[in-house]
């Protein structure tokens, strides 16, 4: 996942021009639900290229939201509850193409790992929401959605579905694995630093809705 670090900011930076149109045009939302589309529908280039847009525009929004102090609760909320229901979608709609196109190499076991990458993925989210909701900093883990998103936007742009779908099976095996391990990474680290030192819950900390800690934008989860 370093590899992916390192090409983040470069790449962001190539597409930056483009997505602040998109985001002016207010279409920010609905690129990750189009790309889920086209995934489903066969189109993995065009599903990776628009995954890719769709995580740029979400960080550039953030930014501009942090640096007008236009951040509000709701809007945390909301920001992070349509990152989830976009992590969900994409893989559906890769999932939808692997058990309905023809030719494909592994098409149950793939599904499988489409369901996988699905629950992982959001767990890695939830387990950073609620460790934060109680007082606790819970960014460690290999594939934060950063990652996930760059490594299925950029590998199904660069290569598309591969023979038999092959290579979008394999990626998508790979992203559901570094999910999973990161659930357990984020798992032993809150067991770990949870009720010691500096790090111990205050009480009225756990009763303090976490709602404003949901991260924003690609780099949450």
């Amino acid at each position: 996942m370093k590899l992916l670090s390192a090409l983040e900011k470069p790449f962001y930076a190539s597409v930056n021009p483009l997505v602040e149109r998109l985001i002016r045009a207010g279409v920010r939302t609905g690129l990750v639900l189009v790309s889920a589309l086209a995934y489903g529908l066969g189109h993995v280039r065009t599903g990776g290229l628009l995954l890719l847009l769709s995580g740029v525009a979400d960080t550039l929004d953030g930014q501009v939201a942090r640096g007008g102090a236009m951040v509000t609760k709701f809007g945390a909320f909301y920001d992070s509850t349509l990152d989830r229901v976009g992590d969900g979608a994409t893989f559906i709609g890769i999932g939808a193409f692997l058990l309905t196109a023809p030719d494909v190499a592994y098409r149950v076991p793939a599904a499988i790992a489409c369901m996988v990458a699905i629950l992982s993925s959001l767990l890695v989210s939830y387990a950073r929401a609620r460790a934060e909701g109680l007082g606790l900093e819970c960014k460690v883990g290999i594939a934060q959605r950063a990652e996930r998103i760059l490594g299925l936007g950029l590998f199904s742009l660069l290569v598309g579905a591969g023979p038999r779908a092959v290579v979008l099976e394999i990626l998508v095996a790979l992203l559901a694995a570094a999910s999973v391990i990161t659930v357990i990474q984020r798992f032993v680290y809150v067991f770990r630093t949870a009720d010691s030192g500096d790090e111990a819950v205050r009480p009225r900390e756990v009763e303090r809705p976490a709602l404003d800690t949901l991260a924003k934008g690609p780099t949450s989860g």
